[in-house]
């Protein structure tokens, strides 16, 4: 609990009183019911069969879900999550933790067997990142790694040089079957590196924008001979900054790693020229559209400062920029900011870890760009990358110029990144869900209306707004509504390490206002009924500063200091567990405000 929050009741807390004096005794966990034990089973058969096929797919799987809770979706009782860890002894036997920084690290033993553990601690949303386990999963994994003719003649070694780039430690694993597999969860492919140990701090969560959208390439249109034999080309310039292990200097191998990544989009652009040239195949065509039915096809990423969440959805008003991933990016960056990123590195390991993600991020840019019109792109880069350095603008034009294929989206205005966002939003519609619109709330459709308006709020004056306000709304009816505001920080240009004031846009900021919880760190609850809703929006437009902020909380706030504060919080999660069940964790109250 947070220094500052108000006490709680002599009843509770006669009960820790109580619970401390009898030794602070732990329950037992609680057995696997015979259904669960069934299904780990079934998952420990796969990962631990003694084919090198299955065991450089289970080492695939672990590096990839080590920091995810896997729940079994079919299971109709009371939902217990799992973790997938290292053991030095196979299944039928307790478990027996292979403890390293990294997950691939060398265990020190020959074999290592992959199981499931139950999870007995609380579960927090700023680390919950919920992955389903089911038959149609299970049986896509068999598909996707198992089934194919490939052979794998030995294993891969855990040497740093090898063990560190994926694109050489898994080689003889399919990239479709690589692609897919990350693909068929994207958001928690993502949310590794969102809720990963990684993104600490602000200097860690400044090199993405505040909100954007992502899309990914159509794993089956990039299913071809010469597509991976590309990849295996450019293995070592793929390299990753993780090679160095947890000490490096940082400039130094900046340079190092600059050069790398030049002679890689270099290559990338020729290959890319060759096989777009005139245009051909460069239409929305080569993105995925999740096969009609999944929703991972489409995602948005909110910074809050110091902190950052992935929904699935196109949610919110159309963002300055996007990303599209390839197989070669998307593995990259879970190797650069997840597997590879050691907490306990020094400094030079964190920073050179963080000034290459600016890399990857503007590689993902590049692929978003190559859909407009090749005569506006270097143009809308650098709209995004305002007041560059002269180093940084040279690394631009060095890297967007070489590829200067037409693309052939047909356009019908001027406005092109516009109408290619709609033409997006259109083609994935199958797929997007209205879970965060302001829909069915069970408020009047002129309230629903006018909550929906806050997304076009934008000016200095927000700046003065937590990055992230959950809002409790009692309609009419009496039932109460939950959504959250979150607060977008505009930037002029975030290529800058520090200082980061100095590129702030604070004209440009906005708000987005989403039905549910988005975020693990509320800044201010706030709670109104029904007829308050045209006075809060009203209130919101006309923020100028901090005085306008603090008369908004004296209407409808309720603070930390507030003794109904914990009563107020208990609504919030009940509301939150109820609705989203799967996402659900206790929030975190270190960065709620007391103005």
């Amino acid at each position: 609990m947070p220094f500052g929050m108000p006490a709680i009741t002599n009843s509770e807390y006669q009960t820790l009183i109580s619970w401390l004096g009898s030794g602070a005794k732990m329950n037992d966990p609680l057995p696997l019911t015979e259904e669960e034990q069934g299904l780990v089973d079934e998952y420990e058969k796969l990962l631990n069969n003694d084919a090198l096929k299955n065991q450089l797919t289970a080492r695939y799987i672990y590096e990839h879900l080590y920091l995810a809770h896997l729940y079994f979706s079919e299971v109709e009782t009371e939902r217990r999550f799992f973790t997938i860890v290292r053991s030095f002894t196979p299944p039928g036997q307790p478990i027996k933790r292979v403890v390293t920084r990294r997950p691939y690290d060398d265990p020190g033993v020959e074999r290592v067997y992959y199981r499931l553990v139950a999870v007995r601690s609380t579960i927090v949303d700023k680390t919950h990142m919920p992955f389903a386990l089911n038959m149609p999963r299970l049986e896509s994994w068999y598909q996707w790694f198992i089934e194919p003719n490939y052979k794998v003649a030995e294993l891969p070694s855990y040497d740093i040089s090898v063990s560190a780039n994926p694109m050489t430690a898994f080689k003889d694993l399919p990239v479709k079957a690589r692609f897919r597999f990350m693909l068929d969860n994207a958001q928690n492919t993502i949310m590794a590196y969102i809720k990963g140990p990684v993104c600490r701090g602000q200097l860690a969560l400044n090199v993405i924008n505040d909100r954007f959208w992502v899309f990914f390439l159509d794993p089956e249109k990039s299913d071809l001979p010469e597509v991976d034999e590309f990849y295996q080309q450019q293995a070592d310039n793929l390299k990753l900054p993780s090679e160095l292990e947890s000490n490096t200097v940082p400039i130094t191998n900046w340079v190092k790693y600059a050069n790398q990544q030049t002679r890689y989009l270099e290559a990338k652009s020729e290959f890319m020229n060759k096989w777009f040239e005139g245009g051909k195949h460069l239409t929305t065509d080569v993105l995925w559209t999740g096969d009609g039915e999944n929703p991972n096809a489409a995602l948005t990423v909110f910074r809050h400062f110091d902190s950052a969440s992935v929904v699935q959805g196109l949610v919110g008003n159309q963002p300055k920029t996007a990303w599209i991933l390839d197989y070669a990016l998307l593995e990259r960056i879970h190797y650069l900011l997840v597997a590879g990123f050691d907490v306990y590195g020094n400094f030079g390991h964190q920073l050179i870890t963080r000034m290459f993600m600016d890399f990857l991020r503007m590689e993902g840019e590049s692929n978003f760009l190559a859909l407009l019109p090749n005569t506006v792109r270097h143009e809308e880069f650098s709209s995004w990358y305002q007041e560059q350095s002269p180093q940084f603008s040279e690394f631009l034009q060095r890297n967007i110029k070489p590829f200067s294929q037409p693309t052939q989206v047909l356009y019908l205005t001027q406005d092109y990144k516009k109408e290619l966002f709609d033409k997006l939003e259109k083609e994935l519609e199958p797929v997007l869900h209205d879970r965060f619109d302001i829909v069915n709330t069970g408020l009047s459709s002129e309230n629903e209306a006018l909550l929906r308006s806050i997304d076009d709020i934008k000016g200095e004056g927000l700046k003065t707004v937590p990055q992230i306000v959950m809002v409790m709304i009692e309609a009419e009816n009496g039932n109460q509504q939950l959504f959250t505001l979150l607060h977008n920080n505009a930037h002029i240009n975030i290529s800058s390490l520090f200082s980061e004031e100095k590129n702030r846009d604070y004209k440009n900021d906005d708000f987005t206002f989403v039905r549910g919880v988005i975020g693990s760190y509320p800044g201010a609850y706030l709670s109104l009924k029904e007829s308050d809703i045209e006075n809060f929006v009203k209130t919101l437009r006309s923020i100028q500063g901090e005085e306008d902020y603090v008369k908004l909380l004296d209407n409808y706030a309720v603070r930390r200091t507030s003794n109904d504060f914990w009563g107020f919080s208990d609504q919030v999660h009940e509301f939150y567990q109820r609705t989203q069940p799967i996402e659900f964790g206790l929030l975190d109250y270190n960065r709620f405000e007391n103005r």
